[in-house]
């Protein structure tokens, strides 16, 4: 909105050749930072709900409409006109009615001979048509009375202003004022979809509503004018690909831009021959396959057709997480089911490699990695050095980013809490902000430094929680037993929900095992911290193996205490049964957990683990794995003794008699891993995810 009100306010000060090298320069930046979102965004090919596809099994549609800015369009329409015409191509003119010009009666009236269309576009073409929502009504009442003397059906708003609910106030079958995805609009929240869509009337209106025709292929004045291309390469890459996954290719060509042979160059027009090449492609490369329609019938036809396409406008959404994004499943979770639903997603995370890429496009999502971390902090102050440098580059990444293209919004993951204030200058332009807490800061401190708990930092790290609630619009806790300390301590219950860890069932579901030998194999995949109580699984083994020669400890991942983990078990003697192996990528830890026999999760129960919900049990249950877990208060919260087998925490003796029990009785460990599957479908990200997306939805709205 910040953007599209400074464009419109400056316009009138600035020259064409001001204002467009402005754009130039803004550009060229802007289309670095949008590989993978233009001029293809492989989101927006999803098919709407009950598709049941084109006209007469046509493969795709092919629609071209014309905005006349001014005398010189206006003077090349009939010219146009005859030159689509030979081709075998109608389109559609969308013209001004109190703009620079004088429509003539006559040349409305030969289009529509020769099978053209009339559109109205704006009223003024000055900007201003969005100024309020006054401004726009009286507007309103103006255009339509235009819309009825021309016989129009449809519409589109000068620079592709749009605000679709706004638009119900016009007599119209469609607009023409959205896109699929391009950033280099004044405006650049998209439609997020290649195919046309219905606007339904508001709630209490029983009658109306409008289709919405995005533009699929760029505009020439940004292909051409700002972007300073000379052929029309993207124009072909586009089709082929928007025709390769049945959608509508729509184009928005100026006649004001157009040089036609025999007429000077100059700086706003390019070669007609670079449209002349699009048709010719079209018509040539694509013959048979595509429905040539003018606007009015793509509505009229998408008014017939049973299926609706919801009106979803796309998002931009920032995610910051002071983790590796890949092996984060709960921040990846949140990623990609954004960028699948057609949002633009950019993530601000670390690199874990000197080779891993800083920037790459992982699952529709960009992910942009600032910083490095070895994971070896040993004091308060070498964590607290790592953190403040990277809410620094999060910070200045975040503002520079949102002054050319604002976000909807920014959900910032913890550790720590003050990484939301990276933030302040989306929310200073109306964008909301959620803060997931991954882990409660304070206790997650006094636990991983061993700090007393009425310590100076651990008060000041209460007070950092505070201050950063009432930052953030909404917070997500990652489990129920936190809810009643959080809104207690630091935000309103109305201002907080919560989110587990979910599954997804994509990557977690049974399969039948391909291991034949007769080792009986007891797992544990995460991250190697001291609450986490592998020493006692570790303590646990010689008894296990006492009774049960066969069984195998295997350790997947890394961490602070993983040297000492490896001493303990070399000290006890255990190189040949407890195994320890590095990070694995969730598509293979998957794979390798389905091969174990057992799983087991030992966190203490005197520490922060106490608290903090473990994912790893609902994987386990999702790849019907029976799972021995400590006995502490959040495994309690959430299961029973019919989905875990429970020991003691703390205790290895415990712990081994609870495994040996397990392995022996492979029927009673069958029946309750069949009982916890069924549990973990319940609770799989598949059915869980509409709750986060509504959330997003409705904080971009304006509702917490």
């Amino acid at each position: 909105m910040l953007r599209r009100r400074l464009y419109y306010t400056l316009k009138p000060y600035l020259p064409w050749r001001v204002r467009n090298a402005i754009r130039r320069v803004s550009a060229r930046r802007l289309r670095e930072s949008s590989r993978g979102v233009w001029p293809i965004q492989d989101s927006t090919a999803t098919v709407p709900e009950g598709w049941a596809g084109w006209p007469d099994g046509r493969k795709f549609a092919f629609v071209l409409t014309h905005d006349v800015e001014g005398p010189d369009g206006l003077a090349k329409c009939l010219r146009l006109a005859e030159l689509e015409a030979s081709l075998g191509f109608r389109s559609s003119f969308n013209l001004i009615p109190e703009g620079t010009y004088l429509v003539p009666t006559g040349l409305r009236a030969v289009l529509a001979e020769r099978g053209f269309e009339i559109g109205v576009h704006d009223l003024h073409h000055d900007g201003k048509l969005y100024l309020s929502r006054e401004v726009f009504r009286r507007s309103a009442e103006k255009i339509n009375r235009y819309l009825d003397g021309w016989g129009a059906a449809g519409f589109r708003s000068g620079f592709m202003f749009h605000q679709q609910d706004w638009i119900h106030d016009l007599n119209i079958e469609y607009d023409c004022s959205t896109f699929d995805t391009d950033p280099f609009e004044p405006q650049p929240d998209g439609a997020g979809t290649i195919f046309p869509f219905l606007v339904p009337p508001p709630e209490g209106r029983p009658a109306g509503g409008y289709v919405e025709l995005p533009y699929t292929l760029p505009q020439d004045s940004t292909l051409f004018n700002i972007l300073g291309e000379t052929t029309p390469e993207v124009w072909l890459k586009k089709l082929d690909w928007v025709a390769g996954n049945g959608g509508m290719a729509l184009v928005n060509v100026h006649p004001d831009y157009l040089q036609f042979p025999g007429e000077p160059a100059n700086p706003r027009t390019f070669p007609v021959e670079n449209y002349v090449s699009l048709l010719r492609h079209v018509r040539e490369a694509h013959e048979g396959k595509y429905w040539h329609a003018l606007p009015r019938e793509v509505a009229r036809f998408m008014v017939r057709k049973p299926a609706r396409h919801k009106i979803r406008i796309q998002k931009r959404i920032c995610i910051i997480t002071y983790s590796f994004y890949e092996r984060d499943a709960r921040v990846f979770r949140y990623g990609e089911a954004l960028a699948r639903r057609g949002d633009e997603v950019e993530v601000l995370a670390l690199r874990s490699s000197p080779e891993q890429p800083e920037e790459e496009i992982v699952k529709g999502c960009r992910v942009i990695r600032l910083q490095e971390r070895p994971i070896n902090e040993k004091t308060p102050f070498s964590f607290l050095i790592r953190l403040t440098r990277f809410l620094w580059q999060c910070s200045s990444w975040v503002s520079r980013n949102h002054a050319g293209r604002p976000f909807d919004l920014i959900h910032v993951h913890n550790v720590p809490d003050f990484l939301v204030f990276a933030g302040w200058r989306p929310k200073l332009g109306g964008a909301k902000i959620i803060l997931d807490i991954h882990d409660i800061v304070p206790e997650l401190f006094e636990s991983k430094f061993g700090v007393a708990r009425n310590s100076v930092i651990v008060r000041l790290l209460k007070s950092m929680e505070f201050v950063s609630a009432a930052f953030a619009d909404h917070i997500i806790l990652a489990n129920h037993l936190w809810l009643e300390l959080y809104t207690r301590r630091s935000a309103r219950p109305e201002k907080v929900s919560v989110l587990i860890n979910y599954v997804d069932r994509r990557l977690f579901y049974p399969r039948p095992r391909t291991r034949t030998d007769d080792r009986k194999i007891v797992i544990f995949p995460g991250s190697l911290q001291w609450h986490q109580g592998l020493d006692v699984a570790i303590r646990a083994f010689p008894r296990i193996i006492a009774e049960i020669p066969e069984a195998e400890l295997h350790i997947y991942g890394d961490g602070q205490a993983k040297p000492q983990l490896v001493e303990l078990a070399a000290s006890l003697g255990l190189d040949d049964h407890v195994k320890f192996f590095g990070y694995v990528t969730t598509e293979r830890i998957a794979n390798v957990m389905a091969e174990a026999d057992l799983g087991v999760v030992p966190k203490r129960a005197d520490s922060f683990g106490n608290e903090a919900f473990s994912t790893k049990i609902l994987e386990f249950m999702s790849l019907g794995i029976p799972v021995v877990a400590s006995n502490t208060q959040i495994e309690r919260y959430y299961f029973n003794d019919s989905l875990l087998s429970f020991f003691k925490s703390g205790d290895p003796d415990s712990l081994a008699e609870r495994i040996i029990a397990m392995l022996r009785s492979p029927e009673n460990s069958r029946a309750m891993a069949e009982r916890a599957l069924a549990h973990a479908d319940t609770n799989s990200w598949e059915r869980r995810q509409s709750d986060y997306l509504e959330l997003v939805d409705r904080l971009c709205l304006g509702s917490n």
